[in-house]
């Protein structure tokens, strides 16, 4: 009897063919991402649109989109979503967060604004002298003033004139900065 010689399975061979295989959901989530991607580009403003790096074909396409409604732009948005496939998106993703980005911060500042208009408002010199320790260049009189305003008006309600300048004199005053 002769023994038979069991075949040897390269291993190392099949490692390096090593083939990914992706699922139909996988690859329909990332066109709805692309897809999305797309939109958000389509609802930027031109300034903001000149920003990210695109090519001429979907500046193109994100043009159209504009100009469309309904039906026709919801094909146009699969469109630029098909054309965001064949391109890389890591640099047009990098750009739309720094311009998002942007946006959220200075929202959080100007809302930080409003609270540190408020807390003059209900503090009074103990608040104002500590923003003056921050911003020495502030002109302390115009503000006492502007604040003392603001307290009567709270109090006779009337229309926050004084309320709003202070926030505007506090913008002018941070933002310059």
């Amino acid at each position: 009897m002769s023994k038979r010689k069991k075949d040897v399975f390269d291993w190392e061979a099949e490692q390096e063919e090593e083939i990914i295989w992706v699922s139909k959901s996988e690859i329909k989530r990332d066109a709805e991402a692309l897809k999305k991607l797309g939109e958000k580009l389509v609802n930027l403003t031109q300034t903001n649109l000149t920003k990210i790096p695109l090519d001429d074909s979907l500046s193109e396409a994100i043009d159209l989109a504009r100009r469309l409604q309904k039906e026709a732009k919801r094909r146009q948005l699969q469109y630029i979503g098909k054309l965001l496939r064949n391109t890389d998106v890591a640099p047009i993703q990098e750009a739309l967060d720094k311009i998002e980005n942007r946006h959220n911060h200075q929202q959080a500042m100007l809302h930080n604004l409003e609270q540190l208009r408020d807390e003059l408002i209900a503090k009074g010199d103990e608040a104002l002298t500590r923003l003056l320790a921050d911003y020495p260049q502030a002109d302390r009189q115009h503000l006492r003033h502007l604040l003392r305003a603001a307290q009567k008006e709270n109090e006779q309600h009337k229309a926050p004139k004084a309320y709003r300048e202070i926030y505007q004199y506090l913008k002018a005053l941070i933002l310059t900065e």
